[in-house]
């Protein structure tokens, strides 16, 4: 969000949002999507409060006792954080590669494009006039929660094609959308990272 100059308090709190309601939709709807696949709900809600909900009230609960603490700790687990990512990126990688590798070339990365693109444009479309706000929704519309979907992946579908294919998004997403925020922050002015949208 930041690199591409958006309104990074509107980019908040559209995260929060996002993450408390894949909490309640992704157990609803999951089992609905897959009918002749058994998924208990309740294991797919646990592993994301567990892991997502919990650490992030922590944290934001932390932020509103003792700000300057926060403001201090916060480089350091956003490195933490990327630094988790990205090893789970590679490992999952190295220990799926083979299924990656069949999946180049098949529609279901030609899908997986089209979606990513056509989520950042109409996340575009409806972020109305103001260009950080706009940049905000495009940006996260197409984002969706990779790490709720590798989550799940990782908890509910192990030995199928599930995971490959996350990692696989995960990786286009940041080949779409870093080139896109840059673009996207290029006309922008600095001082509209810092605005709300309000």
């Amino acid at each position: 969000m930041q690199g591409a100059k958006g309104d990074v308090a509107f980019g908040v709190g559209l995260m929060v949002l996002l993450m408390v309601v894949t909490i309640i939709y992704m157990p609803i709807v999951l089992p609905l999507l897959l009918p002749g696949v058994a998924i208990n709900p309740w294991d797919i809600a646990k592993s994301l409060i567990v892991l997502m909900l919990i650490p992030l009230t922590l944290g934001l609960l932390f932020k509103s006792h003792s700000a300057d603490s926060a403001a201090h700790w916060q480089p350091t687990m956003n490195k933490i954080s990327s630094l988790a990512m990205l090893v789970l990126l590679v490992v999952g990688l190295g220990l799926n590669i083979s299924n990656i590798i069949s999946l180049i070339g098949s529609w279901g990365l030609v899908a997986l494009l089209l979606f990513i693109i056509g989520s950042l444009l109409i996340g575009m479309l409806l972020g109305g006039g103001n260009p950080g706000v706009r940049s905000v929704m495009g940006l996260g519309t197409a984002q969706r929660n990779v790490s709720a979907a590798i989550l799940v992946s990782v908890q509910n579908f192990s030995g199928t094609s599930t995971l490959p294919f996350v990692l696989v998004a995960a990786i286009l997403l940041l080949l779409v959308l870093l080139p896109a925020a840059k673009r996207m922050g290029a006309g922008q002015p600095d001082g509209i990272a810092t605005q709300t949208a309000a």
